[in-house]
C-alpha cells in the first residue's frame, strides 16, 4: 500500500447536511460519541494546561463528550458547541448535572444549555454562527471530531471559526485520522498534514505528539486496512 501522506483526494466532496448529524442522534448511529475519556487527551492534557488551571476550554461539535465533565470537575470551565440539542440535553442527564437553558442574543434560534455550578455551557447552533463575541476565546480546546467531520468544502470556514477563537496563548490539541480516502468516503475524513498547513498554519504553529494506530473492527467494516488518530498541539504564532 502506498504512504498514507500520499494518498489522493479522491471521495473528498462528500456532503453532509446539519439534518443528517441530527438524523445519527436520532437514530442512534453515533459510533463517533466515545463513552470513555480520550486516551489521547489523557495523555496530553499537561501539554493543553502547560502549568496553568481554571482554563476556558472550547469543545466545537461537542456531542455529548464525557470529556467535558472531567475537565469541568477539574475546575476548568468548559463551552461546547453543536447543531444537535439532543445531545445536548443527554449529557447533562446521563451525568446528573442540573441545568438552565437560555436565548442566545444574537444568533436567532440558538439556545445555550448551563451547568448549576456556571462552569459548563453548550450552545445548540451552527458552529458557524458562534463568534468571540458570544462565547470569548480560549485557553484551550480540544478537537477530537471536529475538523474531521467538518464537510471537506468547510475546512477554511471552520478553520477561521476555531482561530477567531483563540487566545493568544491557546493551546489546541486537534486529532486527526489518517486512511486510504480511496477506500472510504468519510466522515470521519481523511485529514492530511497539509491540509494543517493550508489552513492553521499562516496563524500557528503546530507539532504531531504522537500517532496510533487507531484501526478496529469498525474501520475494517469501512474497507479499511490502516487507520492511524494523528494528535497534534496547534499554538499561535507569536506576533512579532
Amino acid at each position: 500500500m502506498s504512504n498514507p501522506t500520499e494518498f489522493s483526494e479522491t471521495r473528498q466532496d462528500r456532503v453532509l447536511s446539519d439534518d443528517d448529524w441530527k438524523k445519527k442522534w436520532e437514530t442512534r448511529n453515533i459510533g463517533f460519541h466515545e463513552n470513555d475519556i480520550h486516551p489521547l487527551l489523557a495523555e496530553f492534557l499537561k501539554e493543553m494546561q502547560d502549568g496553568r488551571t481554571k482554563l476556558n476550554i472550547f469543545f466545537p461539535l461537542c456531542g455529548k463528550a464525557v470529556d467535558m465533565k472531567w475537565l469541568a470537575d477539574m475546575g476548568h470551565n468548559v463551552v461546547g458547541v453543536d447543531v444537535c440539542e439532543m445531545a445536548l440535553k443527554e449529557f447533562f442527564v446521563e451525568h446528573n448535572i442540573p441545568y438552565t437553558e437560555a436565548a442566545v442574543a444574537g444568533i436567532p434560534g440558538a439556545k445555550v444549555f448551563k451547568s448549576g455550578s456556571g462552569n459548563i455551557a453548550l450552545y445548540w447552533c451552527s458552529i458557524y454562527d458562534i463568534s468571540h463575541s458570544v462565547i470569548g476565546r480560549f485557553d484551550g480546546m480540544w478537537d477530537r471530531g471536529a475538523f474531521v467531520a467538518v464537510n471537506p468544502k468547510d475546512r477554511e470556514r471552520y478553520a477561521n471559526v476555531v482561530l477567531s477563537l483563540m487566545a493568544k496563548d491557546c493551546r489546541y490539541l486537534l486529532v486527526t485520522v489518517e486512511y486510504d480516502p480511496k477506500l472510504h468516503k468519510g466522515p470521519p475524513f481523511y485529514v492530511s498534514e497539509s491540509h494543517i498547513e493550508n489552513f492553521l498554519g499562516p496563524s500557528c504553529t503546530f507539532k504531531l505528539l504522537k500517532k496510533i494506530d487507531a484501526l478496529t473492527d469498525k474501520q475494517k467494516q469501512w474497507g479499511l486496512d490502516l487507520f492511524f488518530e494523528n494528535l497534534y498541539l496547534v499554538t499561535p504564532k507569536l506576533e512579532s
